[in-house]
C-alpha cells in the first residue's frame, strides 16, 4: 500500500499557484457567479485593438530545477555538490535557489502577453559543480542571459561565462497584476558545444531538466495590460445569428517527437533493460468559423467537420469548480510505441500513463481568449518532454473515462481520501512512463520491424477522437550508454493501427472495422498473408479506442470510478479449418496475464483470464495459420465489465472460408 504523504503549506501553495499559470497575461479576476454569467452566453471576442508593446524588467526572486538524473548519469555527468537551494523542493520537485536583486532581466509585453527576452540577467545565489568526462562544469551563481536573436530562449550560463545549457519552451504567467514573471515549466536542454564535449554529439538538444522561474518586477510599461475582454463559446451553445448552429469541440494533434529520458538496467541491442521514451506533443484547435479550412495542413485528416470551434476547457486539478462542466476539466496526454514485424503483424510494444494538462500557451490563434485555462480557436498548445516527465502530473489510465473525458478525482492516486486536497502521486521516475525492454525494439530477434510512436489527446466533447491522435516513425540506435531515436518523420493524423490497415484502402487480403457505441470506440484490422502449400496466416489487431463499461460513484467535482473495464474476450470464425500456430500479443512480456485461445464450434475464441481486460488506448495482437483461404466474416467483442450488451458484434472481418462466427 502507497502511504499517503501530503504536501507542506510550501507545496500546497505552489500546487495552488500553477492551477492560475499562463504563459500570457492573465484575464481579469472573477468569481464563480460572474464566470458562469459570462459562460452562458455565447458571443465572439471583442474587436481588436492595435498591439501595444511595453518594456518591462525584473530581479530576485526564486530559480528551480528538476534534473533528470538518470540521463545524466548515462551521459556522464554527475551532480557533485549541490549549494544555496531552498530546504523545501516545490510540488514537482524542483531544487530552488533564490535570485539575487541585482542587475535584472528585460522583457518586452504586448497586449498583456510576453513577447520576447532583450536583455540583461538573472543570476542565482548558488547553484551546482558537475563533472563530466571533458572536465568540470561550475554553475554555482548560474546566470539566465537572454539569446540574441531568439525572443523566448535563455542561455544558462556558467561561472565562466560558458553556455553549456539553454533554456526554452516556457510556460508563463504575468502574475499578481503584473507584480511577478512567473513561468511555471521551462525545458533545459543540452547545446550542442556540451553534448561534443561529452562525445555524444547526437544528445545535442535533448531536455535534461525542468526548470521553473519566479522573479519579482521592477519596472513595468505604462498603460493597461489587461487582454481584451471574450465571451467563452463552449461545445454545446447556439451560435449567434446562425439558426441551428452550435459550437463544436474538435482537437487536433499538430505534431509531436519522442526523446529517450532513462533507462534500467540497459545492456544495448536485445538487452533486457527497461527504457523510457517520452514526447513533446503540440496540439492545436480547430479553426473553422462557419467555413470548412485547414487545421493541419497536408493531411487527409487535417480539417474538421465542426463548422464552428468550440473553446475548450483546460483547468489544473484542484484549481477549483469552473464552467462550463462545473469541475476543474482539463484534456489528457497518453503515448504509445507499435512495432510492425517482419511478418506483417503488428504489436503495441509501450504504453504511458495518462498526463494530466495544466494549462494552454495559446500561440498562432485566430482567436485568443487571453485566458491560460480556456484554448481558443485555431490555438495551439506544447506539451513538452521534461514534464511530460513529471510525476506529479502523471496518473493511470483508470481513473479516465476515455469516452467521455471525465476524470475521478475521489480516490485517485492525487486525491487518495477524496477530501479536494492534493496529495504527491507516489510515483517513481518509471511509474506511469512509457516503459518498453530493449529486446522489444532492438536485437536479432526484431530483424525487419519499423517502429511507430503514437501520441493522442483527450478532450471533453471531441468530436472526432481520431485527428486527435498522431503517429511518427521511429528508429533506434545505441549510441554508448544512450538510446537515440531517430526517425520522427512520417507524420500522420490517426491511430497506429490504420497505418498498419488503411481504412479506405485495406488492399486484398485486408480489412479494417470500426465498432461504434454509446459507451466509446473499438477498431479490429486484418490481414491474411498466403504462406503456400495450401496454408494462410491470419493476423487480428483490436484497437481499444476509449470503449469501456465503466461504473462509478458520485458526481464531479466529486466523481470516483470504481471499475472502468473494457474488453475481455475476442472470438472469430475459423469455419472447417484446421487451426495452428496461435499467437497472442499484449507487448508486456509477461505470460501470466496473456489471454487463453480455445478453437470450438467452428470459431477461435481469446479469453482474457480474470481482472485482467483490453482497456481503453490499448492495442492487442491475434494470430493463427488456417488452411482457408480468406473471406469476409463476423467477429465478436466480449465486454469485461458487468452489464448490457456482454458482447459487441460486427462484420467484414477477413477470416478463413467457412461457417459464420457467433
Amino acid at each position: 500500500m502507497r502511504s499517503r504523504t501530503r504536501p507542506g503549506p510550501g507545496l500546497l501553495a505552489a500546487a495552488a499557484a500553477l492551477a492560475a499559470t499562463t504563459c500570457i497575461a492573465a484575464p481579469p479576476a472573477r468569481d464563480g457567479a460572474a464566470a458562469a454569467q459570462r459562460a452562458a452566453s455565447p458571443g465572439v471576442a471583442a474587436a481588436a485593438a492595435p498591439a501595444r508593446q511595453q518594456h518591462w524588467t525584473a530581479w530576485g526572486g526564486t530559480v528551480g530545477v528538476r534534473w533528470n538524473r538518470e540521463l545524466a548519469q548515462d551521459l556522464g555527468i554527475t551532480i557533485v555538490e549541490t549549494r544555496g537551494r531552498h530546504a523545501q523542493a516545490s510540488w514537482f520537485g524542483h531544487e530552488r535557489f533564490d535570485l539575487r536583486q541585482q542587475g535584472a532581466i528585460e522583457f518586452d509585453v504586448r497586449d498583456g502577453n510576453l513577447a520576447g527576452f532583450v536583455g540583461g540577467v538573472l543570476q542565482a545565489q548558488g547553484g551546482y559543480l558537475l563533472d563530466t568526462p571533458a572536465g568540470r562544469i561550475d554553475l554555482g551563481d548560474f546566470r539566465l542571459v537572454p539569446r540574441r536573436g531568439e525572443a523566448l530562449r535563455l542561455d544558462l550560463v556558467d561561472a565562466e561565462g560558458r553556455a553549456w545549457f539553454y533554456v526554452d519552451r516556457l510556460m508563463y504567467e504575468l502574475a499578481d497584476g503584473g507584480q511577478r514573471l512567473a513561468v511555471r515549466t521551462m525545458d533545459l536542454r543540452i547545446a550542442p558545444a556540451l553534448a561534443r564535449r561529452l562525445g555524444q554529439p547526437a544528445a545535442a538538444d535533448w531536455v535534461i531538466a525542468d526548470m521553473e522561474l519566479d522573479t519579482e518586477v521592477l519596472r513595468r510599461g505604462s498603460g493597461d495590460m489587461r487582454p481584451l475582454n471574450y465571451v467563452y463559446r463552449w461545445a454545446g451553445l447556439p451560435v449567434p445569428g446562425v439558426p441551428g448552429a452550435q459550437y463544436e469541440a474538435d482537437l487536433f494533434m499538430q505534431t509531436f517527437s519522442t526523446q529517450y529520458s532513462r533507462c534500467n538496467g540497459c545492456t544495448g541491442p536485445g538487452g533486457s533493460g527497461e527504457v523510457v521514451f517520452t514526447p513533446s506533443s503540440t496540439l492545436r484547435n480547430n479553426v473553422n468559423n462557419g467555413s470548412v479550412q485547414v487545421t493541419v495542413p497536408g493531411d487527409p485528416r487535417g480539417s474538421s467537420a465542426a463548422l464552428y470551434a468550440a473553446d475548450i476547457p483546460w483547468y489544473s486539478k484542484f484549481s477549483g469548480n469552473f464552467p462550463p462542466h462545473g469541475n476543474d476539466q482539463h484534456p489528457y496526454l497518453i503515448w504509445n510505441l507499435y512495432r510492425f514485424n517482419a511478418d506483417g503483424s503488428i504489436e503495441q510494444i509501450g504504453r504511458s500513463g495518462v498526463k494530466h494538462a495544466f494549462l494552454t500557451i495559446n500561440v498562432g490563434c485566430a482567436e485568443n481568449p487571453n485566458d491560460s485555462h480556456v484554448l481558443g480557436r485555431g490555438c495551439s498548445d506544447t506539451y513538452s518532454v521534461s514534464n511530460n516527465d513529471a510525476s506529479n502530473a502523471l496518473g493511470p489510465r483508470s481513473e479516465i473515462v476515455a469516452a467521455t473525458g471525465q476524470w475521478g478525482r475521489c480516490g485517485s492516486i492525487f486525491d487518495l481520501n477524496c477530501d479536494g486536497v492534493p496529495n504527491s502521486s507516489g510515483n517513481g521516475v518509471y511509474d506511469q512512463r512509457l516503459v518498453v525492454r530493449e529486446s522489444q525494439f532492438s536485437g536479432a530477434a526484431q530483424a525487419g520491424a519499423t517502429y511507430l510512436f503514437e501520441s493522442w489527446y483527450l478532450a471533453r466533447g471531441d468530436i472526432d477522437i481520431l485527428n486527435s491522435m498522431a503517429t511518427k516513425r521511429a528508429t533506434f540506435t545505441r549510441s554508448g550508454s544512450l538510446w537515440v531515436v531517430g526517425g520522427n518523420d512520417q507524420y500522420r493524423l490517426g491511430p497506429a493501427i490504420d497505418r498498419w490497415v488503411d481504412p479506405a484502402n485495406p488492399g486484398p487480403g485486408a480489412s479494417s472495422v470500426q465498432v461504434s457505441t454509446a459507451e466509446g470506440h473499438v477498431k479490429v484490422a486484418s490481414r491474411a498473408t498466403d504462406l503456400g502449400g495450401g496454408r494462410w496466416r491470419y493476423d487480428f489487431a483490436v484497437m481499444n479506442l476509449d470503449f469501456a463499461r465503466v461504473q462509478t460513484e458520485g458526481a464531479e467535482p466529486n466523481l470516483r470510478v470504481v471499475s472502468n473495464r473494457g474488453l475481455g474476450g475476442f472470438t472469430v470464425p475459423s469455419g472447417e479449418a484446421t487451426i495452428t500456430d496461435l499467437v497472442f500479443g499484449d507487448g508486456d512480456l509477461d505470460a501470466a496475464n496473456d489471454w487463453t485461445a480455445r478453437i470450438a464450434d467452428g470459431n477461435v475464441h481469446w479469453t482474457a483470464p480474470a481482472g485482467q481486460s483490453l482497456d481503453w488506448g490499448t492495442l492487442f495482437r491475434f494470430s493463427f495459420v488456417a488452411d482457408r483461404p480468406p473471406a469476409r466474416n463476423t467477429f465478436s467483442l466480449d465486454v469485461a465489465g458487468s452489464g448490457q450488451p456482454s458482447r459487441l458484434k460486427s462484420t467484414g472481418i477477413v477470416a478463413p472460408q467457412g461457417r459464420r462466427g457467433r
